[in-house]
This record gives structure tokens, sequence and C-alpha cells, in this order.
């Protein structure tokens, strides 16, 4: 039996939904012979490792995913200023920080299976690690390297510091789940790794949405966004490639639904006190004629009571230039719908679209660009047909594939892969 103490005064649990916190951890170091304990927290570790695709000491791995999660006064307190080693809350926090490690050192020969997990292999050896994997495996080398506690604490702060607490901290991009009680970040997990060198042309749409995006991140002054144009003309791919360059420099992208959308306001107010860059990600948006919620939009870009988050813009993708369903009675509305003053009705849903500070057009592309576009994704594909055969699938495939775009151009290079795949099959 250890004799360390029943809970800590930063890294607690109890309000935690986690199977595996720090207070059933220590109930199995208080207690070896817990068999349920133990057990229930040996089911957690083979998980976790699962998860991340991890193999080796799958009891250091957790402990560093758990520093790294773990959101409490000290860990956000770093995330947003840089704390001194006298400082107070560092003084408050030096038992939780040395208690931990002194568990990344611990003979676990005396927990029984539980020295398993320093060794783990799973089933298949060839499965490396995934991103956020990777990230757990460097910040762990890191920490277990460390000669001292002191060393430890310093170098647990920086990376708050430097990267923040929780999941924020590893994974780029969010959707919201929303419960009773609660309004919780999910985070994707499978996120897709798309660059701006994936988006063939486009250089004065890439170059635009770029330097807004820099100017955000660098603390100067930058605009809401509204892509629009034709359907797969790669204005959401658009939005997603931010997140390949800009990640390690603390961008985040939040993406609501457009049944989600009436939570911006709280999404808002949940996120406009870390220590990132967030970009509220509105895909497809467009309001029907009848359709009000507009109105909520408008005041949320511009024009609310509150003061606008200096770290929160709004990027959104429409088909539409002007957002809202348009009629020509919208334009004579003295006539239609007695209004005193004419064409109010078509100016009040012509100012959302003006809420975007910079709007971006994205073109459908003509037959020879699109051409363009499928020979330069043949040949990243290493699709062998020759010139005049490719070109004559592009053209046959836009017939029936509802005309020229960057996505038809996709789709059919997706196509013309699996037909090679089933040849080499034969």
């Amino acid at each position: 039996m250890l004799d360390y103490p029943a809970e800590f005064l930063f890294y607690n649990d109890r309000e935690r939904l986690e199977p595996a916190g720090w207070h059933e951890t220590l109930s199995v170091l208080h207690d070896p012979k817990d068999h349920a304990a133990s057990n229930e927290l040996l089911r957690y570790l083979v998980s976790f490792a699962a998860e991340f695709s991890l193999s080796g000491n799958i009891w250091q791995y957790w402990l560093t995913y758990m520093l790294m999660t773990h959101e409490n006064a000290f860990s956000l307190t770093c995330e947003r200023q840089k704390i001194d080693a006298d400082s107070t809350i560092m003084k408050l926090a030096e038992k939780d920080i040395n208690m931990i490690h002194s568990f990344f050192s611990l003979d676990l020969q005396q927990f029984g299976r539980l020295q398993l997990m320093t060794a783990y292999k799973p089933h298949r050896s060839d499965i490396s690690a995934n991103r956020v994997g990777n990230t757990i495996k460097t910040l762990c080398a890191d920490l277990v390297s460390c000669k001292s506690e002191s060393e430890f604490a310093d170098r647990i702060t920086q990376f708050y510091a430097a990267y923040g607490v929780g999941i924020y901290g590893l994974y780029k991009a969010f959707r919201i789940s929303e419960d009773d009680k609660n309004l919780d970040m999910i985070p994707v997990t499978d996120d897709i790794d798309v660059s701006f060198d994936d988006l063939i042309g486009l250089e004065t749409q890439k170059r635009t949405l770029k330097e807004n995006t820099e100017a955000f991140l660098n603390g100067f002054a930058a605009n809401n966004v509204l892509l629009y144009g034709d359907s797969g003309t790669g204005k959401s791919t658009s939005v997603h490639a931010l997140m390949h360059d800009y990640f390690s420099k603390g961008l985040r992208l939040v993406e609501l639904s457009k049944q989600d959308r009436r939570l911006l306001p709280h999404v808002m107010a949940s996120i406009k006190k870390r220590n990132y860059h967030f970009i509220i990600f509105l895909d497809d948006l467009s309001f029907e004629e009848n359709e009000s919620d507009y109105k909520e939009l408008k005041a949320m870009l511009e024009g609310a009571l509150e003061k606008r988050s200096d770290r929160i813009l709004i990027y959104a993708t429409s088909n539409r230039r002007h957002l809202i369903r348009e009629t020509w009675t919208d334009r004579n509305d003295m006539e239609y719908q007695n209004d005193i003053h004419h064409s109010d009705t078509m100016e009040e849903k012509l100012s959302l679209a003006s809420r975007f500070g910079v709007t971006i057009y994205y073109p459908k592309p003509g037959a020879k660009e699109y051409l363009y576009i499928v020979d330069k994704l043949a040949e990243r594909s290493n699709i062998t047909l020759e010139s005049k055969d490719l070109n004559d699938q592009a053209r046959k495939w836009e017939l029936r594939h509802g005309g020229m775009s960057g996505r038809t151009a996709s789709q059919l290079i997706t196509w013309l892969s699996g037909e090679a795949g089933k040849k080499n099959l034969e």
C-alpha cells in the first residue's frame, strides 16, 4: 500500500465522468487488492491505447494525457499567462505536481496485471500512433527525461503556455453537443487532412483567405468572411485547409450545423476566454424567405450590445451571394406589402451579407480549367491513362454528374482509382 493523500488540490476528478481519473487510480494504488478498481483501470488503459494507436508504456502515456487534458484553476491559469516559479499558484500546485511526477517512476510490480501496461503490445505491431498519440508520446518523453521535480513542473507549465490544456490543445476542429444542462464541445477525431496545395487553382481566393486569417492570428484587425459561389468549387475545403497551415499557431475551428446556429451566442461565450483563436464555421449558410433567424446572426456579426471578442471570427460558405432568398416583391414592397418605404424588405435581407467584411467568390471552372484540375489530380493519384483518354472520361463524367467543378473532378479520380484497384486484383 502507498501512503498517498486521498485527493489533489487542483487535479481533482470528483465532478468528471471519465472512468479512470486520478481518484480511481489512487484507490488502486492505496489498495492493490481492490480487484474491481484495478480491472476498471486496466479496461480503460487498453481502450485508451487503442484510441490513440499507442504501444509501449501506456501507464506513462496515460499520466501524460491526464496532465494534458485536465482543466483546472492551475492549468487554465498557465494557459492564459506566464507563471513564475515563486508565484502563489505554483506553490499551491507543487504538491500535486510532485505527486504526479512520482507516479511516472512508480514500480508497478506490486500491482499485479497493471505492470503489463508498461510494455503494452497491440494485436498488430504495424499500427503507428495517430497525430494526437504522437503528441502524447513527445510530451511523455520530455517528462520522463526530467531530472528533478522542479524541471518536471517547468515542462508542464511550458506545455500549458504553448499548447493550452484540454481538448483544444489536442484537436483541430469541434462540433456542438447539447443536453438539458450543458453545451459540450465534441472534438472531430478524424478531421480532414487537407491543405491549400490540394486545391488546384483558386490562387486569388486562397491568398485573400490566408491574408485575413494571418492578420487575425497576429493580433491585427480582421474581418468575418463569406465564401460564396457554385457548389463543389472548394469553399468548404478552403476553410478546412486553414487548420493544416495554422493549427500550430493556435487556430481552432468550431463548426455549427443549421440546427445548432441558435446556440451561437452560447458558443461564443464559452470560448472567448480561452487562449486560442477560433473560427466559427457556418457551412452552407442560407435562409428561406420565411425564416427570420438571420436577424439574430446579423446582430452577432455586428451591432450586438456585447463587444465581439478579438479571438473569434465567423467564416461562412454559401451558394447564394446574399444568403437570404429574395423575390421580386421584395423590390416593390410598397405595392405588395403596404410598406411605407420602397424596397425596405430587400435592404433588410441584403444587410446580413454586408456584415461580412470579406467576401470571396468561387466560380465554376471553365472547360480548360476543369481538364487541368483533372490532369493534376490524376497525376497525384498515379492514374496512368493517356491524356486524351483521361480528358474523354472527364467530359463524360461531368455530363452525368452535375457539371464541371473541383468536386466533380475529384469524384472522377476517386472512381478511376477504384477501377485501377479492381484490375490489380484480377
